[in-house]
Formats: structure tokens, C-alpha cells, sequence
């Protein structure tokens, strides 16, 4: 029987670690072991100043159509989950279609935050079910350490840079994307924005870059705490129900990066075993839209995920937007 499928999976990060120790060195009023406790994070990657997103989305999507057995000829859309492209205009898509010399497909950029993968697959699978295209690349690509404030130890300790990238298509045989589900809640998304750079606010100038608009900001840190572990745990049950399995019968949770407490919470919450978490946030940080296609990539090409596995992906973001899949592997 014909169904979502995903023929391949990549990621990338760039080569250069930023440590908690280097960013003592930095001057940030911060220690490793205050870092550690409150996220997990030890250590992150950060791009080049000549590295863009579409760049990391172009390492990635190699990766990615090199495990399908694909090249990008033979794409009919391209997908990219990022907050922050190359330009504003073009988008960070069409980037990546110039790269990796795809010029019959379609191309658009989604803008969901954290929980962009997620809603790049869900788009995905809209297109694929209606017969439009055949093969479809989603790039979540994110250079989140050019979004901060070096200086707000409450938000630079927490973010890194990379991309990860799947291939799916409508087939009957690898891993089945079994659902998707995203919701949002734009009332509430003041909590975590970048308010410079949009038609809300002014034009770039010397006053806006003073007042630090244009760099992320975390308001009502502990509210924003729990409404994500709220949200994080009803995504879990809503896929789950979807598809009339249990929660204890979930093999892998592969979750947006956020924060360690988060996942401790959620865990005990829904008596998961940590166990069943696959963490790359305490090497990476988090990656924004990025973060959960990473450690899917990772778990798949070092063994953890195997044939027959229940992988749930709850993601939670800025906008506010957050959502799950779940996936069959085989």
C-alpha cells in the first residue's frame, strides 16, 4: 500500500565548537556547571562568517539524496524550514536550488520557528498525497549564533548553527511517515521573536541595532518553560492517538533540542524512560527549525533507530507553533 515514505536522511554542522568555557572567555557572566544545569548545552557549532543557511542546507541535502539514491534533478519541490535565510528576498529555498543545480523544482522557505521540520514534512505530505510531486527535499537550515545578543547570557548560552534534510516521496517500501500535526497560537507568539527587520518595526538603522532588535528575545522565560512542556506533551498524545498506539509503545522520542529540564519533565510527566530520548543538545544546542532533523539523521546513520522502531518527533517554537510525526522505520 502506497504511503509517505522517507527515502533518505542528512545533516551537517559546521566544523567550529564553541565550548561554556569559551564563552566564559567571552566575558558572558556564566559558568559551565550554571550552563549545564539549567540546559544541557556544553557545546554548540557555529558557522563561518562566508557560511549562509542555504550553504549548511546544501551539505545536508547531499547527504540526504545520496542515502535515497537520488540526485536533485530529480526534485519536484524544495522545501526549507528556516527563521533565518540568506535574504529576506529570494528565499533561503531558492538558494539552495541554485546550488545544487535544481532548477526544475519548485521552491519555497516555511517559517514555523523550532517546529519548522515538522511543518516542512507536514507541506510535504499535502503535496505528495494530491499527486503534484513525486520527490520532495525538506532542508531545516538554521545560522541561529548571527540572531543573538552576546551579551544576554539568558539567550546566547542556548543556540548553535547546522542544517538536516529529508527525502520523501509516495511509495510502498522504507520508513512510513505515519502522521503529521502542527498547530500554532499567534496571540501568544511575543514570547520569543526577532523583532528587528520586519515592517512592525523600523528599517535597520543605527537606532534599531543599539536597541537590539535585531537579535532574539526570550520574554517570561519560566511561562514560555512550561507552556512548551504543555505543548510538547499533548503533540505526543495527539500523534499517538492518531494512529492507536500507546505512548510506552514509542521506541525513539526525537525532540526539538530545547532544554534537558524540558525533556526531565516531559519524561516523568508521561513516564517515559530518559533512555528513549536521543539528545544531541548538549553537543549542538539548539538549532531552532534544524534541531530534530539533525538528531534524526544522527540516530538513523548511527544505529540507535531500527528496523520496526516508533519514532515520535514533538517539536515546540517560537510564534507561537508546535506539532508532531511519527514515523515507522523500516
Amino acid at each position: 500500500m502506497k504511503s509517505i515514505r522517507i527515502l533518505g536522511t542528512g545533516s551537517y554542522v559546521p566544523p567550529k565548537v564553541l565550548t561554556n568555557f569559551d564563552l566564559q572567555k567571552m566575558g558572558l557572566d556564566t559558568t559551565d556547571e550554571w550552563i549545564v544545569t539549567r540546559t544541557g548545552v556544553r557545546e554548540r557549532r557555529m558557522a563561518d562568517p562566508d557560511v549562509a543557511t542555504s550553504d549548511l542546507a546544501y551539505e545536508a541535502s547531499l547527504k540526504a539524496l545520496e542515502m535515497a539514491g537520488l540526485t536533485a534533478k530529480d526534485l519536484g519541490l524544495i522545501i526549507v524550514a528556516t527563521i533565518t535565510p540568506d535574504t529576506c528576498c529570494p528565499a533561503a529555498a531558492n538558494w539552495l536550488q541554485a546550488k545544487l543545480d535544481a532548477p526544475q523544482a519548485v521552491t519555497f522557505d516555511v517559517t514555523a520557528a523550532c517546529s519548522g521540520f515538522i511543518f516542512g514534512l507536514n507541506v510535504a505530505e499535502q503535496y505528495l498525497k494530491t499527486g503534484v510531486h513525486r520527490y520532495i527535499l525538506v532542508a531545516a537550515s538554521e545560522v541561529m549564533t548571527r540572531t543573538l545578543n552576546w551579551k544576554d547570557r539568558t539567550t546566547c548560552i542556548l543556540w548553535g548553527d547546522g542544517a538536516g534534510a529529508a527525502v520523501l516521496t509516495m511509495g510502498e517500501k522504507g520508513p512510513e511517515l505515519l502522521s503529521t500535526h502542527v498547530h500554532t497560537d499567534g496571540a501568544n507568539g511575543q514570547d520569543l521573536l526577532l523583532p528587528g527587520g520586519g515592517s512592525k518595526t523600523t528599517p535597520i538603522s543605527h537606532e534599531s541595532v543599539d536597541k537590539n532588535l535585531h537579535t532574539l528575545n526570550m520574554i517570561e522565560a519560566n511561562a514560555s518553560f512550561r507552556v512548551a512542556v504543555r505543548h510538547f506533551i499533548e503533540s505526543i498524545k495527539e500523534a499517538c492517538k492518531a494512529n492507536n498506539v500507546a505512548v510506552e509503545d514509542i521506541d525513539w522520542f526525537i525532540p526539538h533540542q530545547a532544554n534537558l529540564r524540558m525533556f526531565q519533565s516531559i519524561a516523568k510527566t508521561l513516564k517515559i524512560p530518559m533512555e528513549k530520548f536521543y539528545l544531541t543538545l548538549d553537543r549542538y544546542g539548539n538549532i531552532s527549525s534544524a534541531s530534530c532533523a539533525i538528531a534524526l539523521d544522527e540516530a538513523v546513520r548511527d544505529g540507535s533507530i531500527k528496523p520496526g522502531n516508533l519514532i515520535c518527533m514533538p517539536v515546540f517554537g517560537g510564534g507561537l507553533t508546535w506539532g508532531a510525526a511519527l514515523i515507522k522505520w523500516a
